[in-house]
């Protein structure tokens, strides 16, 4: 099989990708007949655009637990908005404020209030960038090794300058949420960090879409009692907002959409 246009190429292998199949560069060099030089170049830039996870030898899909931060940004992009718009209305001025590395609070970073003296603490890479941006906030960076699929930094080096922090309100990133099992994420060190940033704020804060309800990740991070302020979809079913209630969750909370 021949191609001689690379982005088509390029477009079946992404289709393969999506539905599900590893692809490995060697055979699909045969197949398409070019070298595997192409081929790698091919799963770079796939890699490069959230498509696919590249490993030795060739490419695995993308699942909800491997999708990179700068994959999930332009996922849903104006429902995380109008999730961030309410989130960032529960923040006081003076306020020390922590975001979590999450795609929904990246989103946060705009509708933080103005001329409120906040101080914004963050481990994730894109969140601090967009922090720096905004001129009227002050930014502190917890730095270690950056985890390309968390979005930022969630080793020991992390964990112990969070635990120096006395933090007054944190935005923890929830990858799955359910009313048994509360808050909980798909990666290990992940998991460890958000657990310390919720015994280390004096109040806590999720923004979940409504697929964080049907989403299941192995680490949990928190009981929804441990979690003072949780704001859901507009059109969320009521019987779930009273679900979350009863599991103990003080302020349940439905956004509205950005105009």
């Amino acid at each position: 099989m021949t191609l001689d246009l690379p982005l088509a190429r390029r477009d079946l292998i992404a289709a393969r990708l999506a539905a599900g199949q590893a692809v490995v560069a060697a055979t699909l060099a045969a197949e398409f007949d070019v070298s595997e030089d192409a081929i790698r170049r091919d799963l770079r830039a796939l890699a490069a655009e959230g498509r696919c996870r590249r490993v030795y030898g060739g490419a695995l899909p993308i699942s909800p637990g491997t999708a990179s931060m700068a994959a999930r940004m332009d996922e849903g992009r104006e429902r995380k908005r109008g999730l961030a718009r309410a989130g960032a209305a529960t923040v006081a001025p003076g306020e020390f404020v922590f975001l979590d590395s999450s795609s929904t609070n990246l989103a946060l970073v705009e509708f933080l209030p103005e001329e409120c003296d906040l101080t914004v603490a963050t481990n994730a890479v894109d969140i601090a960038a967009a922090v720096l941006r905004r001129q009227d906030l002050r930014l502190i960076v917890v730095g270690g090794t950056a985890d390309p699929l968390v979005g930022g930094c969630v080793d020991g080096a992390a964990l112990q300058t969070l635990e120096r922090m006395r933090i007054d309100r944190a935005f923890v990133g929830a990858c799955a949420v359910s009313v048994e099992w509360g808050l909980s994420a798909f990666h290990f060190t992940d998991a460890t960090f958000k657990r310390a940033l919720v015994a280390g704020s004096r109040c806590t804060v999720a923004l979940a879409t409504a697929e964080k309800f049907d989403a299941t990740a192995p680490h949990r991070v928190a009981a929804l009692h441990r979690i003072e302020t949780l704001i859901l979809e507009a059109g969320t079913d009521p019987s779930r907002l009273a679900a979350c209630t009863d599991a103990g969750c003080r302020d349940v909370r439905v956004a509205e959409p950005v105009p």
